[in-house]
């Protein structure tokens, strides 16, 4: 397992982006500002994208792992890799997920605690409803996790 930056040509992997964040025009608000990691094992499982939020701050904006290896840890491992990778860099790591009964208790897994809310963010931001686990996604949840 190797994971490496991609610098070029993220759009290449908008396929796997779009698992994570439904719209690409969101994707397109933090693509080019953000730094872009891929897990490779065999080929490319999972992508990640992180930006700068100022004062100690990095964000997760996007982490996607191909449906054929989720649950396999590769999600995990991402997460414990950019922890790692900017632990001395950085006060904290955040993301921010829609409520969902599937993503927030992964992140909760992976020492994250809930910080705060962003009232109707995918009913302001997003052009359908997004449903995951049947549940329609509203606010949007931020967790934080110290490094």
């Amino acid at each position: 397992m190797e994971i490496i930056e991609i610098r070029e040509k993220k759009k290449e992997y908008l396929s796997l982006l779009l698992l994570a964040d439904e719209q690409e025009d969101m994707i397109d608000r933090y693509l080019d500002r953000g730094t872009m990691y891929a897990l490779q094992d065999g080929g490319v499982k999972c992508v990640c994208v992180v930006t700068d939020e100022g004062n100690g701050v990095l964000e997760i904006k996007n982490i996607a792992t191909k449906p054929a290896y989720q649950k396999m840890g590769y999600g995990r491992a991402m997460l414990a890799w950019v922890a790692n990778r900017y632990k001395e860099q950085y006060v904290l790591l955040q993301v921010g997920t829609g409520d969902s009964p599937l993503t927030v208790p992964f992140y909760e897994r992976c020492g994250f605690i809930r910080s705060h809310k962003i009232k109707n963010f995918f009913i302001d931001h997003y052009a359908q409803p997004i449903y995951e686990c049947g549940v329609q996604l509203i606010d949007m949840v931020y967790l934080q996790k110290r490094l």
